[in-house]
């Protein structure tokens, strides 16, 4: 009987179906590993394995299990890093690339969630709901008009980034709330930005003409520090910011400083430096216009389950089934990952595995 395909998996896992999918696969079998697991252990945990589930939030997973090429340098035979989810911060995708090492995310299984979280975050703060909230806790609210709020109806929302999250954003307010939507994203032509309902513009148009900015991009060397300073000041006085995506594409300080200066009317922040806890002392984190969350915008049971069934269906086509992943973040690596994988299976790849 061959020996089965050996996995590692980071905990936590996003939902327990990709344990139970994975475990039901005889010719499979997974190794977790986590925060408690020490940098001299590495290398014989991995001895053999041949792919990386693995999350994406820096801080869950200790820096020395981080796909990158000092971990390839002790766990040669990976032939294939899956995240969780869609992000993949903790990957250093060029060293994958480099050692023909497929990257696959699973792009999409949370967008329902994270969509649905910024735009409940433009109407909490659209609304001064937290404000609201705190007041009548503190007994000072019997000043209604001091707690006015603004309706979502009718205004310019932009979009940074029009991938699967932010067509919904767009869909949901354009239709529920008859936004205009303008729609920053240089990957897609002006016809494609049409087609999900948005006016294709500039970053720089976007920022001087939305009521409220909303964050869809990856992070990567082009988006970080985006917010920075300079895009805040060029926003429309009375704006709002909301960021879902990812952290360092707001510059927390610059933001706090664009809150206090009441340029910006208020933040809704699922993404910080330190995730998923703040220090609890950060005064953006303490500011009584700011509604934060601790990146749990796509964290639903419905898209936790969403995300793991994907993860462990991507993995069990690519190594059982012959299957080409269909959520590729580095398609170049194909061809260099192909050699490498016929070499350890006796099989090209798209060729599918003997039944145990």
């Amino acid at each position: 009987m061959h020996q089965p395909i050996r996995i590692i998996h980071a905990e936590p896992l996003p939902h327990a179906a990709w344990a139970e999918i994975i475990g039901a696969e005889p010719r499979l079998a997974t190794t977790p590993v986590g925060m408690a697991t020490l940098q001299g252990d590495v290398a014989h945990l991995f001895a053999g394995a041949v792919a990386f589930q693995v999350g994406s939030l820096r801080d869950e997973l200790p820096r020395h299990l981080w796909p990158d090429s000092a971990l390839l340098a002790v766990a040669p035979s990976l032939l294939a890093i899956s995240t969780h989810g869609a992000g993949y911060d903790t990957v250093d995708v060029a060293a994958m690339t480099d050692a023909g090492v497929l990257v696959m995310n699973q792009q999409g299984g949370n967008a329902e969630g994270v969509a649905e979280h910024a735009v409940g975050m433009m109407l909490t703060l659209l609304k001064r709901i937290t404000e609201a909230h705190a007041a009548m806790r503190a007994g000072t609210a019997a000043d209604r008009p001091a707690l006015m709020g603004r309706e979502l109806a009718g205004r310019t929302v932009g979009l940074i980034g029009l991938g699967n999250i932010g067509r919904r954003v767009a869909e949901i307010c354009r239709l529920a709330f008859g936004c205009r939507i303008l729609a920053a994203d240089p990957y897609l032509d002006a016809a494609t930005i049409a087609a999900a309902g948005a006016e294709k513009v500039s970053l720089a148009a976007l920022l001087a003409a939305s009521d409220i900015v909303s964050v869809h991009c990856p992070l990567n060397a082009e988006t970080r520090g985006m917010i920075g300073g300079a895009a805040l000041a060029a926003m429309r006085p009375g704006a709002i910011l909301v960021n879902t995506a990812r952290q360092y594409i707001h510059d927390e300080a610059a933001v706090l400083a664009a809150l206090e200066a009441g340029h910006l009317a208020a933040a809704g922040l699922d993404c910080w430096d330190r995730e998923p806890q703040p220090d609890t002392t950060n005064p953006l984190l303490l500011h009584p216009r700011v509604l934060a969350s601790p990146h749990t915008a796509g964290v639903t049971h419905e898209s936790r389950r969403r995300i793991a069934t994907w993860g462990a269906g991507q993995l069990i086509g690519l190594f059982l089934g012959g299957a080409r992943p269909p959520r590729l973040v580095n398609p170049e690596a194909w061809d260099s990952f192909a050699t490498r994988f016929a070499a350890a299976f006796g099989r090209a790849p798209g060729t599918p595995a003997q039944a145990a």
